[in-house]
């Protein structure tokens, strides 16, 4: 993608790709955060997954298919502003460090603006990383459900502790987002530009898409190698009983080193490394296939 493009450009394409991530990727991401909520087994009992397959199984067993696509409300409504604002960030950070409009970037420019945009999608994705675990971690079966869905869940954490309760994990949600879209972005542009054309080469469309598809799972796997810590002491934050956690997500990170130790900052790795691909892969398909959309029919834009 040339260096000059509209960062409003990369906003409507951004939205149009996160739906696709979605859509993609949220079965795995509804196993990862249960394997990262469920509670620790009593001595002698066996945990209530044993593992990525174990924890599929038993979901869709006990609530069938359906049951993996829960909580996907709220990213699928909170998605497209997400992406679009990540995107818009990334734009924006590239086009601040710019001194022509041409200017190619540094890979630690391309970072710092990639780093940048995670400052601008905390605002709308906490909330919706709150109330998606909420609904994620709710077990199917006779088990009561205290949510019904989406709206019920933002209200009834709005009745219990404002806004402030809806908004629990943003640090946290900020801590894993800075760093992990420097690398995603970096991922992304550095696979893209290591397989550009030559000068007067031409690629043909099959191999433009395998790039694409092969650039995006990349920029996937390193967005969540870095940010998978701050993913779980997030998980763990949003979805405890109010008070639990006085002092935010430095008490979940004493507890879970005391507890568990440093392996457990990595639960969930494997839905989440098996998702990370495809779901990233089709994120930067959509968001080439919108912005050649957009360059054809607002080329000024």
């Amino acid at each position: 993608m040339s260096d000059n493009t509209s960062p409003v450009k990369y906003f409507l394409s951004g939205g149009f790709g996160g739906i696709c991530t979605v859509v993609a990727g949220h079965p795995l991401d509804t196993i990862k955060v249960r394997l990262q909520t469920m509670p620790l087994p009593e001595a002698g009992k066996q945990p209530l997954y044993a593992g990525t397959y174990d924890c599929a199984k038993k979901t869709v067993q006990r609530e069938g298919f359906k049951g993996l696509y829960k909580g996907m409300s709220a990213p699928i409504t909170g998605v497209a502003p997400i992406f679009a604002m990540s995107f818009f960030g990334f734009g924006l950070g590239k086009r601040l460090q710019q001194k022509t409009p041409n200017e190619e970037l540094s890979n630690l420019q391309l970072f710092a603006a990639g780093a940048f945009s995670g400052i601008f999608t905390t605002t709308v994705m906490a909330p919706g990383e709150r109330i998606k675990c909420l609904l994620q971690i709710q077990q199917g079966g006779n088990t009561p459900q205290k949510y019904s869905g989406m709206v019920d869940c933002a209200k009834q954490l709005y009745a219990e502790g404002g806004i402030k309760s809806i908004y629990k994990g943003a640090c946290a949600t900020l801590l894993r987002d800075v760093p992990a879209s420097g690398m995603y972005f970096l991922a992304y542009e550095y696979v893209k530009k290591t397989f550009a054309p030559k000068e007067g080469e031409v690629q043909s469309p099959g191999l433009k898409l395998s790039i694409t598809i092969l650039a995006g799972g990349s920029a996937g796997i390193a967005n969540w190698a870095i940010g998978m810590p701050a993913d779980v002491l997030k998980s763990r934050l949003q979805t405890a009983p109010e008070g639990t956690y006085k002092n935010g997500i430095r008490d979940v990170f004493r507890e879970l080193m005391k507890r568990e130790g440093p392996l457990a900052l990595y639960k969930g790795v494997t839905p989440v490394m098996l998702r990370a691909f495809p779901a990233n892969a089709a994120c930067f398909i959509g968001f080439e296939l919108c912005m050649n959309f957009l360059n054809y029919v607002a080329p000024n834009l």
